[in-house]
């Protein structure tokens, strides 16, 4: 009798089927990417320097844009936002900016002191720009927030100022931003100075 254990036959999936299960994976690949860029996650690239030092010019972003993100906006959150249409500059269509005034209050400014619904603001969210504050290529920043006209926010509008408000042009110049222009919120920065540079908003 043959006790030698039985061949196993081998089956080999046509080479046809192979290359069908290639092109499923990346398919699904490239929905998962597109789905990720176009409803969770997206980089943006910083185009002045009007959010210095917090932000600078050449910066490389990732904006959370999933729906209650967008939906939970606070002060001192730092957005991107479409340009509205009562901003004239027209050289980018994305601006970031950080979320001074919200829904339903009032805000104006009086010498460096900007009041909320009569009360003075506290920013500690805001870099210390005291004095003068400058570096390569970008110009001095002072914390000045004058020429805030007194402003009811209404409902679904955000109002938004550049950190370095000495040179920022923002909500004191062309107005608020509605909510339905906010593409999401500014969680971290993954390039400064031409190489990766990790740091979290």
């Amino acid at each position: 009798m043959d006790e030698r254990p039985a061949r196993r036959a081998v089956h080999r999936r046509p080479r046809s089927n192979r290359w069908i299960e290639w092109f499923g994976v990346l398919f699904v690949a490239a929905l998962i990417a597109f789905l990720v860029r176009t409803f969770a996650i997206e980089t943006f690239y910083v185009p002045s320097g009007s959010m210095t030092p917090t932000l600078i010019t050449g910066d490389r972003i990732l904006v959370d844009k999933l729906p209650w993100v967008r939906d939970n906006i606070h002060r001192g959150d730092v957005i991107v936002f479409r340009r509205v249409p009562s901003d004239p500059m027209l050289q980018d269509a994305d601006l970031v900016k950080r979320v001074i005034g919200l829904p339903g209050e009032t805000i104006w400014s009086k010498g460096h002191t900007i009041y909320v619904d009569g009360k003075p603001l506290k920013e500690p969210f805001l870099p210390n720009l005291r004095g003068v504050y400058s570096e390569p290529g970008h110009q001095a920043c002072a914390q000045q927030n004058w020429n805030i006209k007194r402003t009811v926010i209404p409902a679904a509008h955000y109002f938004v100022m550049g950190d370095c408000r000495q040179i920022s042009y923002d909500s004191r110049y062309w107005g608020l931003v509605p909510a339905s222009y906010i593409v999401g919120k500014v969680f971290l920065v993954i390039w400064r100075n031409g190489h990766p540079w990790f740091h979290w908003l």
